[in-house]
Parts: structure tokens; sequence; C-alpha cells
């Protein structure tokens, strides 16, 4: 995968609020996000579903649900970094559409 390809996958507000949820929790089900996020469970699963599809987040079976988690440290350190990033950087469009 190279970096557009990576970023178009995690360039979505919903992916993105995933992998933050995960790259603070290390470990979360499908029912952990939609609480957290207010979300619908068949949007949130459909957006877990894309993120493992581009090996962003792996699953293991524990009994009857799945947990997810990021798949490697290196993706975990960047959800963090441009987090963080984002934070540090002045706001320069006012305008919800031109990004």
């Amino acid at each position: 995968m190279n970096g557009v390809s990576l970023l178009k996958c995690i360039c979505d507000e919903t992916r993105f609020e995933i992998l933050e949820l995960l790259q603070k929790n290390r470990e979360l089900c499908v029912n952990d996000f939609v609480e957290k996020l207010q979300k619908d469970q068949p949007l949130v699963s459909h957006h877990l579903k894309t993120l493992k599809k581009c090996g962003i987040v792996k699953s293991r079976d524990e009994g009857k649900k799945a947990m997810y988690m990021i798949s490697n440290n290196q993706l975990s350190e960047l959800i963090s970094t441009v987090t963080k990033t984002s934070k540090k950087i002045p706001v320069l469009c006012s305008d919800d559409k031109c990004c």
C-alpha cells in the first residue's frame, strides 16, 4: 500500500474516529463503537470492514463478539501523531466544504 492509498482508507470522519478510539483503548467490539460514537451498528460495521480490508485494523473472536484493534504500532503512532498535529495547526479554512 502506498501513502495515498493509506490516506484514502483513513480519510473518512467515522473511520478516523474509530481509529482514534482504538488508539486510546487498544481493543473494542462493535457495540463499544456504537455506544461511544453514537452511530448505527450497520454503519460502524461497514467502516470496520473497510478498515480491515485495507489492513489497518485486525480482529479476534472473543466468544460471540469480534474484538478490533489497530493492526500494528506504526499505524497507531500515525493516528496519534495526526491527532496531536491537527490540534496544533491553526484553522486555515472556515468553510466546511473546502476539505
